[in-house]
């Protein structure tokens, strides 16, 4: 019986194409919001154009694509698409709407009714000592802890910053002082309800 010892050698890297499912529009826009932070910090040279580095960072927070594997396939050093996923963020923190502006927003359009409720971000397990705070035993998993306020139509509002996945609801809308908020804003809408909770499936 004859063996046959030939072997297949590939390249050292194996690159492949995928497809996010995001519009044009929001590859553009974020492309668009990186080229006006560049301008304004005075960052002339980057490794990739604006619109390159929108859909790295993009594949990485729709996806969770590890960014080691994202740089390789684009030439780049891993610590650069993690601090370009860094820097998108923050520019995406610095144009969310704050708890008073949306609510303020809700009372111009004459509503009444807000949606208040949590949820439980997976991510990944930590270890050591942090290990614990993101276990949230309601959910049996590890994650982080966020509340969303939306309107009747359940149409996003307003998200807190993300706390240990082991935080009880009513205790991140206290840190919040959600309700102090809510009750200001639902005496102007002329007494009627304001908050509104959605029952659990």
């Amino acid at each position: 019986m004859k063996k046959n010892n030939d072997t297949v050698e590939g390249p050292d890297g194996l690159v492949y194409t995928a497809r996010l499912p995001l519009s044009s529009a929001t590859l553009n826009w974020l492309a668009d919001l990186l080229r006006g932070h560049c301008k304004k910090i005075g960052s002339r040279w980057r490794s990739l154009p604006a619109g390159k580095i929108a859909g790295i960072v993009l594949a990485v927070l729709r996806c969770d694509q590890r960014p080691g594997d994202l740089a390789g396939g684009n030439g780049v050093h891993r610590t650069t698409v993690t601090r370009w996923v860094r820097e998108v963020v923050g520019l995406l923190a610095a144009r969310a709407p704050c708890l008073d502006r949306a609510l303020k927003k809700i009372v111009r359009k004459g509503g009444g009714v807000v949606l208040l409720d949590g949820s439980v971000i997976r991510t990944r397990r930590r270890t050591g000592a942090e290990n614990r705070k993101n276990y949230s035993g309601k959910n049996k998993c590890h994650g982080l802890l966020v509340i969303a306020l939306t309107d009747d139509r359940g149409r996003l509002l307003w998200v807190s910053a993300a706390r240990p996945g082991r935080t009880s609801e009513i205790t991140a809308c206290r840190h919040d002082k959600l309700t102090a908020h809510l009750c200001d804003d639902r005496t102007r809408c002329d007494g009627r309800p304001g908050v509104r909770r959605p029952r659990r499936q």
